[in-house]
């Protein structure tokens, strides 16, 4: 006993009108999971303290202090070595007591990032908040890498 799947005088395939979705959503939820990786990457949670793009760079200080962390870790303001049992109170004669004044800090290439942020401890214990940190300018991204500076 044989069954017929066809009728032989009908050998048209009937269309479909029906729409597949199943590609569509399959695209939705790929562009979906790369958003839901990238948003946090996009999110920045370093608080700096910077202009607008528009805003007109602040004016240079008179008279900036500068704090510099040497390569053997000893603190100096300006040209002067100051030690750090009395660093707190050399930084606020310089300052005259004023704390918004913002600190240039220096460091020499070869002192660690522990380092640093002791010395930044320092300030913040101080009363000093406003702090930039001072860097060479180089002549392009490749410069940089490279870890040369501009002439």
């Amino acid at each position: 006993m044989a069954a017929r799947i066809r009728e032989a005088a009908g050998d048209d395939l009937e269309e479909s009108h029906d729409i597949n979705v199943t590609p569509f959503i399959d695209v939705i939820l790929v562009l979906l999971i790369i958003f839901m990786v990238a948003a946090p990457l996009a999110t920045v949670d370093v608080n700096v303290d910077l202009p607008g793009s528009t805003a007109t760079p602040a004016p240079r200080p008179e008279t900036p202090v500068f704090l510099t962390l040497k390569s053997d870790l000893t603190l100096a303001i300006g040209n002067d070595s100051v030690p750090r049992p009395g660093f707190a109170a050399v930084l606020g004669s310089r300052t005259k007591g004023d704390k918004q004044t913002r600190i240039f800090l220096r460091a020499d290439k070869t002192v660690g990032y522990g380092d640093l942020m002791v010395v930044m401890n320092l300030l913040r214990a101080a009363g000093y908040l406003k702090v930039a940190l001072v860097g060479l300018e180089t002549a392009s991204g490749a410069d940089a890498a490279s870890g040369s500076a501009a002439p």
